[in-house]
């Protein structure tokens, strides 16, 4: 086993996993703690150390509301630990890898957390890398600067360090995978063999990442879990950045609410106290996200994803069944034959034409469909329209989630499957639960190592077959409570017209 390791910053000695087979290095550096004149500034080069560096806990989370605080989904869910140890030196990745020598060049895949770039942490309890690295794969997750301290942006900011404005936290994302690019192959790890990978803004992070163009070539493979969130019924929607010009002024606003005036006394105040006072600014204020600031980011990640201005890799995205559904709010039929007429122009007739245009949902709303396999499902009948030959994979997470809450697929769920860490759960997960996610986990990882999800089960049997996506066979996998079915149907002319209104909202016409 691969014990210690030597990057090129200095030597580390990682710990056994629960599995002794398997070899977890935690909190290993790979930038400069950003802090002082480093906060709200690119990541900075990790100075080297001398001796062997422990590796075997994880280091501290970015500075954040304090988790596991209330009985919410999610802190029931892994926020559990309100005592977790979180500090504004956070930049570090931890690695899970099963190999025995640095010759083996196992697949890589590097997975950005989700939280809306507000929350979350790569130490969550269902990212536990033992059980891909179990399938030769080489997990890494990388911690990054997240809400104000990852995505403030000001003018003095932008005149002081021209070249890198905005974004740190999506810098950090950046500055995390080239170092696996360059110290990979020290754990084991394939650096001409690397996925990145993300769910919900860690998923929004991999689209970023994929059209930004300096990345081109690090990667190999990309995987986006629900994070594609727009709606067949608008042009708004979660994730459209900013821009560098409307978070300016958004970062004098948040330091009007500091009292301070200089971008000098906002670094020298203590980075909990500007936690504490930006949760009070996002009660009556908008937070801090992405922006264009044409450098590391040069416009919205799904509009350049469709105009071509992306990385040619295979994808895998999807969405759970419950999450960010779209509908049409109308009082009456009288109303949404009125609002059909705004969303879809000349095409309302045809929209009004289909069944599921006048179905009602629970709220009274029309037309409840899942946005985020509309926008899924519409990028990739664009990409191969594009004339890309790299193959997409859709899928859709729709199970019986158990539990006294009732939570249904919401976001986020899938989590558990594709990690395989479902004992880590407090929810009563049954064989069938434990079959489906080994099957889940068994895909993705076929998919980091080859760019194709399918292959065998542990017992040997073929898995069932997964087809990429294109508009000439729409073909999905729909993981159900009694395991993978693929779905190899046409789409509905309803699905057909919705989608079509999502290609018109994304490029605008």
């Amino acid at each position: 086993m691969i014990r210690m390791a030597k990057t090129e910053n200095g030597t580390v000695r990682g710990i056994e996993a629960a599995d002794p087979r398997i070899t977890a290095f935690k909190g290993i550096p790979f930038a400069a703690p950003p802090v002082g004149e480093n906060r709200w500034r690119a990541p900075q080069p990790c100075r080297n150390w001398e001796g062997v560096l422990d590796a075997g806990r994880f280091a501290p989370i970015a500075v954040q509301d304090t988790p596991g605080i209330g009985d919410n989904l999610y802190n029931r869910e892994w926020h559990v630990d309100p005592d977790i140890p979180m500090d504004e030196d956070c930049l570090y990745l931890n690695i899970w890898t099963s190999a025995k020598s640095t010759e083996e060049k196992q697949p890589v895949v590097v997975w950005f957390y989700g939280g809306a770039l507000q929350w979350g942490y790569p130490v969550e309890m269902e990212f536990d890398g033992e059980r891909i690295a179990r399938r030769g794969v080489v997990v890494v997750t990388v911690n990054y600067r997240i809400n104000v301290f990852g995505f403030l942006a000001h003018p003095q900011i932008t005149a002081n360090q021209p070249d890198a404005p905005a974004n740190f936290g999506s810098l950090d994302q950046q500055a995390g995978l080239r170092w696996v690019v360059r110290n990979i192959a020290a754990f084991g790890g394939d650096p001409e063999n690397i996925t990145i990978a993300g769910q919900s803004a860690g998923g929004g992070s991999v689209m970023s990442q994929m059209t930004c163009p300096d990345n081109f070539g690090l990667f190999q493979k990309a995987i986006v879990e629900s994070a594609m969130i727009r709606s067949p019924y608008s042009q708004d929607g979660i994730g459209i950045p900013a821009t560098l010009e409307q978070a300016e002024k958004k970062g004098e606003d948040f330091f009007a609410f500091l009292g301070v005036k200089t971008l000098e006394e906002a670094r020298g105040l203590d980075a909990f106290y500007i936690r504490d006072r930006y949760a009070e600014y996002a009660q009556s204020h908008e937070r801090f996200f992405t922006v264009v600031d044409n450098r590391f980011c040069v416009g919205d990640p799904l509009v350049l994803y469709m105009q071509n201005k992306h990385a040619k890799v295979p994808i895998m995205a999807g969405n759970t069944a419950d999450e960010f559904p779209s509908s049409i709010a109308a009082a009456s039929e009288e109303e949404l034959v009125q609002k059909a007429k705004e969303i879809f122009g000349e095409r309302a007739d045809e929209f009004l034409r289909f069944e599921e245009a006048h179905r009602q949902d629970d709220s009274g709303s029309y037309a409840k469909v899942n946005g985020i396999e509309c926008t899924v499902k519409t990028l990739f009948k664009q990409n191969k329209e594009n004339g890309n030959q790299e193959n997409c994979y859709y899928y859709r997470f729709d199970i019986d989630i158990p539990g006294w809450d009732n939570p249904g697929n919401f976001h986020s769920a899938e989590l558990w499957f594709f990690f395989e860490t479902l004992a880590k759960c407090w929810r009563p997960f049954v064989g069938k639960h434990y079959d489906l996610a080994r099957q889940m986990c068994n895909y993705w990882c076929n998919f980091v190592k080859t760019g194709n999800p399918n292959g065998k089960d542990a017992d040997g049997s073929d898995m069932p077959q997964w087809l990429p996506y294109t508009g000439e066979t729409p073909s999905e996998m729909v993981f159900k409570t009694e395991g993978p079915c693929p779905d190899n149907d046409d789409e509905s002319e309803f699905k057909k017209l919705l989608m079509e209104n999502v290609k018109g909202f994304l490029l605008n016409k």
